[in-house]
C-alpha cells in the first residue's frame, strides 16, 4: 500500500514539476516575443453540413454573412469536371453529381436553406460569364461581381456590371452597362469587380474594381451611381500595362489586376488588396492615401493578399487576411498593420486550403473561408477569444477535443 502512495505521489509531483516548467517555457517564450495575445480559432470540421439533392460545388468565388449569420457563398456551378457532374449527363453515366446552383444560404448550424442563381429564362438581366464575390448589405440585399472577359460563343462580353437581388434571390437592379471594355476612368460601367463592400452609415458601396479597371470605385447604394475612383496611393488610376510584378524592383504608383478587396472599416477608412503587388493600400474614404504594407512580398504569380475580414468588437481591433498563394490566414492588428500570427497550411483536410479566396466574420466573430481552383468548398472556423498564441505559424487548428 505504501509502495503505490509513494508512486502516486511521486507521479503528482512529476507532474507539478512538468507544469512549472510548460509554465516557465511558456513566460520565456513571451519574454522572446515568440507568443502574442490574438483572436484563436478552431475548425468546424462538419460545416457545413453535406449538401442535398446530389449537389457539388466548383470554384466557390465569395462570401458574404447577413445580419442572422446566414451565410451566402457564390460558386461557379460550371466548373465542377465531368466526372463529378455524372449524374446531369444526358443520359446520366452515374448517380452522383449535380453542379449546385450558383448562390447557396446556409443557416449558422450549416443547413442549406436556399439556393438560386444563374442567367434568367427570361433574359431580364446578365448573368456574369464568371462570377466573383458575394456581398451581403444591410438590407439583407445580395450583390454580385464578375471578374469574366466575356463568351464568345454567345456574344457575351466582358462583365463589366454588378448585379443585386433580394435576399431570397430576386432580381433588383443591374449597374454598370454589361459587356463594355477595360477603362478605368468610366463612370458608367466597370472592370471585371472583384467584389463589393459597404459602407451601411454612408449608404455607398465599395467595388473592387477589378480584374481589368484598375481601381477602387465608390457607388452610392440607392442608384449605383459611381461617386468617386481612385488607384493606388490615391492617384488617377491607370490602364497603362506595368509588366509582371518584381519583388526587388521599385513599388509601381498604380494597382496591378486583379484589384481584389476594398474594406471600410467603422473608424473611415478603407483597406485595398492590391493582390499580385502583395501589398495593402490603407486609404480614407475620400480616397486619400495613408500607408501600405507588404504581405509575404516574394510571392510571385497570383500574389498574397486575397481578401480581408475585420473582428467583430466594436474597435474593429483585428484584421483577417487571405493569402490565396501561400494558404494561410494572417491575423494583424489593423491599427498598426502588424502581423501577430497565421494559421491553416496547404492541403485538402479541415483546416488547411487549396487556394483560399475569400473571408467573411459572422457576429460572433467566427470565420469563413472560401476557396477557388481545385479547393472548391467553404468553411467555417470557430472564434474561441484572445489569448496567448506563437507568432508562428500556427498550422492546421484542428479542434482539441
Amino acid at each position: 500500500m505504501n509502495a503505490r502512495r509513494n508512486v502516486l505521489i511521486g507521479g503528482a509531483f512529476l507532474a507539478a514539476i512538468a507544469l512549472l516548467v510548460a509554465g516557465e517555457r511558456a513566460l520565456e517564450a513571451r519574454a522572446q516575443g515568440q507568443m502574442v495575445d490574438a483572436p484563436r480559432f478552431e475548425v468546424d470540421p462538419r460545416w457545413p453540413k453535406p449538401l442535398p439533392n446530389k449537389w457539388v460545388m466548383g470554384n466557390v468565388i465569395g462570401v458574404g454573412v447577413d445580419s442572422r449569420d446566414h451565410v451566402f457563398i457564390v460558386h461557379r456551378n460550371d466548373t465542377p469536371n465531368a466526372r463529378e457532374v455524372a449524374a446531369a449527363q444526358n443520359p446520366p453515366v452515374g448517380e452522383c453529381c449535380i453542379a449546385a446552383p450558383p448562390v447557396i444560404e446556409f443557416d449558422p448550424d450549416g443547413n442549406v436553406v436556399a439556393a438560386w442563381g444563374g442567367p434568367p429564362a427570361d433574359k431580364s438581366y446578365v448573368w456574369p460569364t464568371s462570377n466573383h464575390g458575394i456581398g451581403v448589405d444591410d438590407q439583407g440585399n445580395i450583390w454580385i461581381g464578375g471578374n469574366g472577359g466575356g463568351n464568345p460563343a454567345t456574344g457575351q462580353g466582358p462583365d463589366s456590371h454588378i448585379l443585386k437581388f433580394t435576399h431570397d434571390g430576386t432580381y433588383l437592379q443591374t449597374i454598370g452597362v454589361p459587356g463594355q471594355p477595360t477603362n478605368s476612368a468610366s463612370k458608367d460601367h466597370f472592370g471585371r469587380v472583384a467584389k463589393i463592400s459597404f459602407d451601411a452609415k454612408a449608404q455607398e458601396a465599395y467595388a473592387a474594381d477589378g480584374y481589368a479597371n484598375h481601381r477602387v470605385a465608390v457607388l452610392d447604394m440607392k442608384t449605383g451611381a459611381v461617386k468617386r475612383i481612385w488607384g493606388a496611393y490615391g492617384n488617377v488610376p491607370s490602364d497603362s500595362n506595368h509588366g509582371p510584378y518584381d519583388p526587388d524592383a521599385p513599388l509601381i504608383t498604380q494597382f496591378r489586376t486583379p484589384v481584389h478587396c476594398a474594406e471600410p472599416s467603422d473608424d473611415g477608412f478603407v483597406y485595398v488588396c492590391d493582390r499580385p503587388n502583395d501589398r495593402i493600400q490603407v486609404f480614407r474614404k475620400d480616397g486619400s492615401y495613408v500607408k501600405e504594407t507588404r504581405i509575404a512580398p516574394r510571392t510571385l504569380g497570383d500574389g498574397s493578399v486575397w481578401d480581408i475580414a475585420f473582428s467583430k468588437d466594436a474597435a474593429q481591433k483585428y484584421m483577417y487576411l487571405a493569402d490565396g498563394k501561400n494558404e494561410r490566414i494572417y491575423v494583424m492588428d489593423r491599427a498598426s498593420l502588424e502581423i501577430l500570427t497565421s494559421f491553416g497550411d496547404g492541403g485538402r483536410q479541415p483546416g488547411m486550403w487549396f487556394a483560399v479566396h475569400s473571408i467573411a466574420t459572422d457576429s460572433k466573430g467566427n470565420i469563413y473561408t472560401t476557396e477557388t481552383y481545385e479547393g472548391k468548398r467553404v468553411q467555417k472556423f470557430v472564434y474561441k477569444g484572445v489569448g496567448s498564441v506563437t507568432r508562428a505559424n500556427q498550422g492546421a487548428l484542428w479542434p482539441k477535443k
